[in-house]
């Protein structure tokens, strides 16, 4: 018998085990599949287009392996009691007894916290939940949102009473999208629930599917709690190398270079300049703010952070522009090419990308901008951001300036090295280029 076969034994929700996963992004959809592998699964979103597009075998979040997930899929016309159904219905949530919510947690036009699809993911397990029955969030969230703004929607909507009637936890998601390596299973776990008893349960309900294990926090706060702060702290170390990198850029120094003698010492932590978007390292710090300032303490060096990784859209910008200047060009009327739209390479997720700052302020000094991202879907792209891709670089167009700003795989191909000739400004967001073709770097 392996250790997975006694946490199953020990998992005693009464009845047969049925989950829901409510939301199928980048991180409900993979958890859905996994489970679907042993247990009998409901995924649910309300995107009927998200759901119609899975059932037809196409993941636009490019996460899942999508032969798995037939299979997976599959399993429901057995009588195994395993496999994933995919539904928009939420009345096909009925009959489960663990709902685990993974729904997006941003931030509106003020950086405050913005709860919406929590709540009304709540309210949708206040409409399906029995007594008895698990809730699971993974969302990220300052500590004490799980039991001060989601459970209450829940017994509101249900008529059911918290640790009485049904039991809740918290689990963060901890997935790296476009990280094939890094994926759900090889990432350690960390868990909590709202009893003792609830929490063991818990914990042996996931860890059944994390291969490399999981950990069980004391109560549902630290669980919250330490994720926020995973993501903070890299904001911060992040901001502190993006701030030598304005501090040395006025010294004609090259942080990479400084960052390569200093990466020589054992205990030199290496972090990189660059754009911080996605959906947690540019977010997540405004969550653990707002929780600290709802207790009377405005925070620093968390929003410090925030306040130096967001003035560097703009730098870039500038910086490109003094290039082109060296170089010649007039600003007014240039056209500019810029590679790659999403907030991290290899990979299409658009949200919060701050490449759209840099697009936004050359557009504002006048210059002509095609974006080109091969990753991306353009009409996302179009409706989120109010860019139009272009479907490939124009080979008879001279560009003033490209920005490599993600380093996809596909752009490494791409031939800078006739644009650097024809003095076209190749400027390298990600440091990954041949220095003899690159005019500047961050």
């Amino acid at each position: 018998m392996n250790e997975n076969d006694t946490n199953l034994r020990k998992f005693t929700i009464k009845g047969n085990m049925k989950i829901a996963v409510i939301g199928l992004g980048y991180v409900g959809l993979p958890l859905a599949i996994e489970f679907g592998k042993k247990y009998a699964v409901v995924g649910y979103d309300t995107n009927l287009a998200r759901v119609a597009g899975l059932i037809a075998g196409y993941d636009s979040t490019r996460e899942a392996d999508l032969e798995e997930m037939n299979r997976v899929v599959a399993l429901r016309n057995t009588s195994s009691g395993k496999g994933m159904a995919l539904t928009a219905d939420e009345n096909d949530l009925k009959g489960c007894n663990v709902y685990i919510v993974t729904v997006p947690t941003p931030v509106d036009s003020n950086n405050s916290p913005d709860l919406k699809h929590l709540i009304y993911a709540s309210e949708t397990v206040g409409r399906v939940i029995s007594k008895g029955n698990i809730v699971i969030y993974e969302s990220t969230t300052y500590p004490g949102c799980t039991e001060e703004d989601c459970i209450p929607v829940v017994e509101r909507i249900s008529g059911l009473k918290y640790n009485v009637d049904f039991y809740a936890g918290y689990s963060p998601e901890r997935i790296n999208p476009g990280d094939k390596v890094n994926t759900l299973t090889r990432i350690r776990k960390v868990t909590s629930g709202s009893t003792p008893e609830i929490a063991d349960q818990i914990d042996s309900l996931y860890a059944s599917i994390i291969e490399a294990g999981t950990h069980k926090a004391p109560s549902i706060q630290v669980a919250e709690a330490s994720k926020i702060i995973e993501n903070a702290q890299r904001d911060v170390n992040i901001s502190f190398i993006n701030e030598l990198a304005l501090i040395f850029d006025r010294m004609g120094i090259d942080t990479n270079d400084v960052l390569e003698a200093a990466g020589t010492k054992w205990n030199f932590l290496r972090y990189y300049p660059g754009l911080v978007g996605g959906h947690c390292i540019s977010v997540d710090p405004y969550y653990l703010a707002h929780k600290a300032e709802s207790l009377g303490y405005v925070p620093q060096v968390i929003l410090s952070g925030r306040h130096v990784n967001n003035s560097i859209a703009p730098f870039i910008a500038h910086k490109v522009m003094k290039l082109m200047i060296q170089k010649g060009h007039q600003i007014k009327g240039a056209h500019v090419l810029i590679l790659g739209i999403t907030f991290k390479e290899n990979c299409p997720d658009i949200r919060n990308t701050k490449i759209a700052d840099v697009y936004q302020a050359f557009c504002e000094c006048g210059i002509q901008v095609d974006v080109y991202d091969p990753l991306a879907d353009p009409d996302e792209v179009s409706e989120e951001l109010g860019i139009a891709l272009i479907k490939e670089p124009d080979s008879e167009k001279r560009y003033a300036a490209i920005v490599l700003a993600v380093a996809h795989h596909p752009f490494m191909s791409f031939d800078f090295e006739s644009h650097h000739k024809a003095n076209t400004v190749i400027f390298d967001v990600k440091a990954v280029l041949d220095r003899k073709w690159v005019d500047g770097r961050l």
